[in-house]
């Protein structure tokens, strides 16, 4: 098992070639954790990233979905919360869609709505809210 000593030479030697203290922090925790992080392990991937990859292997998910530099950690963190409940977050885990319509294409597929209405790009967040809104207030006879 990994020591301290261990953890200390690590962070002496990745720190020299190519990660910030916060990088080699999600690196340590990772470590302490037990989960694989030369999956995460990587420059390309800001602490950000790093932290919402080792919260999905700490949880068993599938991180091969979203650990993709491309994707930024907020857009990470709603494919991650979509895997933890089970959702098929094909719908949205894409580039086109930002973290704010991922978020509201995840609430509507936890309030079990046909979110193929608005699981669209040229929606606005703002757009996307009304139309799901109205379509939880149709499935709930509010």
């Amino acid at each position: 098992m990994w020591n301290y000593t261990l953890l200390i030479s690590l962070r002496f030697f990745v720190g020299k070639i190519m990660f910030n203290e916060y990088q080699l922090k999600e690196i340590e925790l990772g470590i302490l954790a037990g989960v694989d992080v030369s999956i995460y392990a990587k420059p390309e991937f800001s602490r950000g990233h790093m932290a919402q990859i080792r919260l999905g292997l700490e949880k068993g998910l599938d991180v091969s979905i979203y650990a993709k530099p491309e994707f930024d950690w907020w857009q990470m963190g709603e494919i991650r919360w979509g895997l933890g409940k089970g959702l098929d977050v094909s719908v949205y885990a894409s580039l086109k869609f930002g973290w704010e319509q991922m978020q509201l294409i995840r609430e509507g597929l936890e309030q079990g709505l046909d979110v193929s209405v608005y699981a669209k790009p040229e929606f606005s967040r703002g757009q996307m809210e009304q139309i799901r809104l109205r379509l939880w207030k149709e499935k709930n006879n509010v």
